[in-house]
C-alpha cells in the first residue's frame, strides 16, 4: 500500500434487538419509559469509547469514514458522515465520507480508511452505524432486500435474503450430502461464544446441538417459497440489531503523533476487495467472490490460508459461514463442516472462527459489522477479549465482510506486532 497501516484498537456498543434484555419492545417492562439508543447516540458511544480505549484525542484525526446501508430507511437518516463528525466537537471540520456497500459496509469504510493512509493522512477514524429495529420484521426484510437485484429478487419471499440463502443452503446440502444438523453446529458455536460475550445480541441466550439439528414449533421454518421453506429455521439467521463500531488506523507517524507504539496495534498486511454483478447469480455452492478477495488479500499480505490463527467471517446465515471455510481456503469445497463437526473453529480450536459469536450471535447492525470484525480480530491478539479470549499466540488474523449475496467483498489480513 506505500504506507504501513496500523489498527490502533477500537471498541463497540452492546449489539441488542429482540431476544436482547436492555431492547425495549412491546413486552419489555420498561415499555413506554425508556427508548432505544438512537442512530447518533449509538455512533458518537463507539466513537467516545474508541477514543477512551486507544488514548486518541479527536482533534488528532486527519479524515473519517463511516459505513452504513440504510439509515434513509429504517431512521430517516443519510449524510452519515456529518453524523460522524458531529459525535464529538473536536471532529468538526474533519473530512468525513458515508460508505455504502450493503452488509460490506463497514469492511468497505475501512479499506477506505487505509487507502486514505496510504495516500497521506496519518490518523483516521472508521466507523459504522447501523438501527433496523424501527419496522416490522416483514418491513424490514423488504428494506434489507435493497442488498439484491430488487427488481429480479424481491419477489422470491417477503424475507428475500433467507430465501437466497435458504437456496443456498439447498444446493449445498444436495450437491455434497450435508445434513441440517452439519450446519446447524455453526449456530451451537455462534450462541455459544456470544453466552462469553457480554457485547453480544444473544449474550443471555441458548442453543443446543438438538435444536439447531431440526425445525420445531420454537425453531421453526418461517419462508413461505416452498422451494426453500425447509431449508432455513430462525436458528440459521443473524440477528436484526441495533448497534455501532470505531476503531482507529494510523500510519507509522500517526503512532507517533498519538503517543502509541507498535506493540499496541495490529497491522494490516494485505487487502483484497471484489465485486460481483447485481444482476447475475454465481455459484450456489460457492462463494467466488469472496474467494477473488481472499486471493488478492493473501497475495498482498505473502500469506496463506495455512498462516491463519484467528479470523472474523461473515456469518449472515449458517451456510454462509461454511461456504466462507471453503472460500478462504480453510477447507475443500464440500468439507466446511468438517471443520465444525471437529470443533476446529472453535474457540479452544485451531482455527478459532467468529469468537464474539459472528452475526448469528454477536448480532448485525449492517453497517457495524465489518468495523466490528476488525475489531475483534485486535483485541484477540493483543488478548482483550475476556471471557472468550483464545489461548496461545496469535500472529496472523483475517477478516471477511461480504455484502448482498456474495457481491461485494472485502478480506483483511492482519500481522500482530510486537515491541
Amino acid at each position: 500500500m506505500g504506507r504501513k497501516v496500523f489498527l490502533l484498537g477500537g471498541a463497540n456498543t452492546p449489539f441488542i434487538g429482540k431476544g436482547h434484555p436492555d431492547f425495549i419492545w412491546k413486552r419489555h417492562p420498561e415499555y413506554g419509559s425508556r427508548e432505544n439508543p438512537t442512530i447518533h447516540e449509538l455512533i458518537a458511544s463507539a466513537a467516545d469509547k474508541a477514543s477512551v480505549e486507544c488514548r486518541v484525542a479527536f482533534d488528532a484525526v486527519d479524515q473519517g469514514f463511516i459505513g452504513n446501508f440504510l439509515g434513509e430507511l429504517f431512521v430517516s437518516q443519510g449524510h452519515l458522515g456529518a453524523a460522524l463528525a458531529g459525535a464529538n466537537g473536536g471532529l468538526e471540520g474533519t473530512p468525513m465520507m458515508r460508505v455504502e456497500g450493503a452488509c460490506a459496509s463497514g469492511g468497505l469504510a475501512a479499506l477506505c480508511g487505509a487507502q486514505a493512509i496510504a495516500a497521506g493522512a496519518d490518523v483516521v477514524l472508521v466507523a459504522g452505524a447501523e438501527v433496523q429495529t424501527t419496522t416490522s420484521a416483514r418491513v424490514g426484510g423488504d428494506y434489507l432486500a435493497r442488498a439484491a437485484h430488487y427488481e429480479r429478487q424481491r419477489p422470491l419471499d417477503d424475507f428475500t435474503f433467507p430465501a437466497i440463502f435458504a437456496d443456498r443452503t439447498r444446493h449445498y446440502r444436495e450437491a455434497f450430502g450435508v445434513s441440517e444438523a452439519d450446519i446447524g453446529l455453526a449456530a451451537v458455536k455462534a450462541y455459544a461464544n456470544a453466552n462469553r460475550n457480554e457485547l453480544a445480541h444473544m449474550n443471555t441466550r441458548k442453543m443446543d446441538a438438538e435444536t439447531a439439528s431440526a425445525a420445531s414449533e420454537t425453531n421453526p421454518n418461517f419462508l413461505s417459497n416452498p422451494e426453500c421453506a425447509e431449508y432455513l429455521k430462525v436458528s440459521d439467521c443473524s440477528q436484526v440489531s441495533d448497534g455501532a463500531s470505531a476503531l482507529f488506523l494510523v500510519s507509522e507517524e500517526g503512532l507517533s503523533k498519538v503517543g502509541a507504539s507498535a506493540a499496541d496495534a495490529i497491522e494490516l498486511v494485505g487487502t483484497g476487495s471484489a465485486t460481483a454483478s447485481l444482476y447475475t447469480d454465481g455459484s450456489r455452492t460457492a462463494l467466488e467472490t469472496t474467494a477473488l478477495a481472499a486471493n488478492r488479500a493473501y497475495q498482498a499480505a505473502g500469506l496463506e490460508a495455512s498462516d491463519v490463527d484467528v479470523a472474523e467471517v461473515h456469518d449472515c446465515f449458517t451456510i454462509a459461514e461454511v461456504l466462507m471455510y471453503e472460500a478462504l481456503g480453510f477447507a475443500a469445497p464440500g468439507e466446511g463442516t468438517r471443520l465444525l463437526r471437529e470443533g476446529r473453529t472453535e474457540i479452544s480450536g485451531d482455527l478459532p472462527v467468529n469468537t464474539g459469536g459472528g452475526l448469528v450471535g454477536f448480532g448485525h447492525p449492517v453497517g457495524a459489522t465489518g468495523v466490528k470484525q476488525m475489531i475483534e480480530i485486535w483485541r484477540q491478539m493483543k488478548g482483550r477479549c475476556g471471557a472468550y479470549q483464545v489461548s496461545g499466540n496469535m500472529n496472523v488474523g483475517l477478516t471477511a465482510n461480504m455484502g448482498g449475496d456474495d457481491k461485494s467483498v472485502v478480506v483483511g489480513m492482519f500481522r500482530n506486532v510486537e515491541g
